[in-house]
């Protein structure tokens, strides 16, 4: 998921689905409450999604840390293998009811494509200035950083209406990712090796229903979660130093990571697989009701593309130069103050200030949906 604008169009207003006789009676509340009418947020999705951010501001932080300690390294591409995967899953999941009209295609502009137009800029010229960088150029066809991920979501809920069409849509979606896996030609323009390779779990999104979030919510998956999730950050021990973590970014062909090009569609499949299963996991273990927590999932696109400038801002001023930080407890303060700081750019205030340049109305910009003005006059 995304951050938050993964919520526009989230098709929450349908009927609940029928009961599951072979889920327990929590896992239906689940699967009722996730399609419950009205527009209040679900609780659920607002906790996942603030877990996700909090995961990717700590794995940002542990970056700089991996060269010289093993356990940074395992636990960097443990994080890396779950939490853009879980975001944008939860992005298609929302987005099963976007069409190409009206008030969701105002939404998909003023919500994704402006705060990319907005963040990539801004992005560019923090590293220019900042960093006396005075060669880096602003590009809005190369995403810089973060912004990847916005141009991605803005091509990929544009074709969800392809994805409901066609007939096995998650196969199809994995044969394209595998095929753009060797072919390095395809460049880096819209960071198109991100858009394609990540594009199966866009799609897998869409297709889950409400019942399958309430089978991850059992006690059974909750308890087969713990030694799964525990022989995975094993495994990330023993692979750290053998396997390129590249493979967990999808930005490149496997020719350009110095691999024989039948390594691309392996490591597509492997990585797509191992990432559903950690996703799984994950979202088991996330709590279904409010909490402390819950009202800032509906602030994660804030967190997400705020902390970049933090991120950054540690590398050019060299934060991670002091010794302390390069021992046992200075990434435990690390790891503390990754979550502290997109915790708190997730909260109301932060929302309200950068509003207008990441949820703009831009009314004027658009034509009134004739649908809409008939319904307000009918209502006078």
């Amino acid at each position: 998921m995304t951050p938050d604008r993964a919520d526009t169009g989230g098709g929450l207003r349908t009927a609940p689905p029928p009961p599951l006789p072979d889920a327990p009676k929590t896992a239906q509340r689940t699967a009722q409450h996730a399609h419950a009418p009205g527009k209040r947020r679900d609780a659920f999705f607002d906790n996942a999604k603030y877990l996700a951010i909090v995961l990717v501001a700590v794995g940002h932080s542990w970056e700089p840390l991996r060269a010289g300690s093993p356990t940074a390294a395992a636990l960097y591409d443990f994080v890396f293998a779950l939490h853009m995967p879980a975001f944008i899953i939860v992005s298609g999941y929302m987005s099963r009811s976007f069409e190409p009209s009206g008030v969701r295609l105002q939404r998909l502009v003023t919500g994704v494509a402006v705060p990319y137009l907005v963040f990539e800029t801004g992005y560019s010229l923090f590293k220019r200035f900042a960093d006396h960088d005075p060669g880096f150029a602003v590009s809005l066809l190369d995403p810089w950083y973060l912004t990847w991920f916005l141009i991605c979501l803005f091509v990929w809920r544009l074709t969800t209406p392809l994805w409901k069409a066609v007939r096995w849509p998650v196969p199809l979606s994995l044969l394209i990712a595998c095929l753009a896996s060797v072919s390095p030609s395809i460049g880096d323009d819209l960071d198109m090796q991100r858009l394609l390779q990540f594009l199966p779990y866009f799609v897998l999104g869409l297709n889950l229903r409400a019942e399958h979030f309430a089978l991850l919510r059992s006690r059974r998956a909750r308890t087969i979660a713990v030694p799964v999730l525990a022989a995975a950050v094993a495994f990330s021990f023993w692979a750290a130093p053998r396997m390129n973590s590249s493979w967990l970014n999808h930005r490149d062909a496997a020719q350009e990571l110095g691999a024989p090009w039948w390594a691309g569609p392996v490591m597509t499949l492997a990585t797509f697989g191992c990432s559903l299963v950690l996703v799984a996991c994950f979202l088991s273990w996330v709590p279904g009701r409010r909490l402390w927590c819950t009202a800032l999932g509906a602030g994660t696109l804030y967190g997400y593309l705020l902390h970049g400038f933090v991120v950054q801002g540690s590398r050019i001023w060299n934060w991670y130069d002091a010794a302390w930080v390069h021992t046992g407890w200075g990434m435990a303060a690390v790891t503390g103050i990754a979550a502290a700081v997109v915790t708190l750019l997730c909260t109301a205030p932060v929302r309200r200030l950068f509003r207008g340049v990441m949820e703009p109305t831009m009314n004027w910009a658009f034509r009134a949906d004739p649908v809409q003005a008939a319904a307000r006059q009918r209502a006078h």
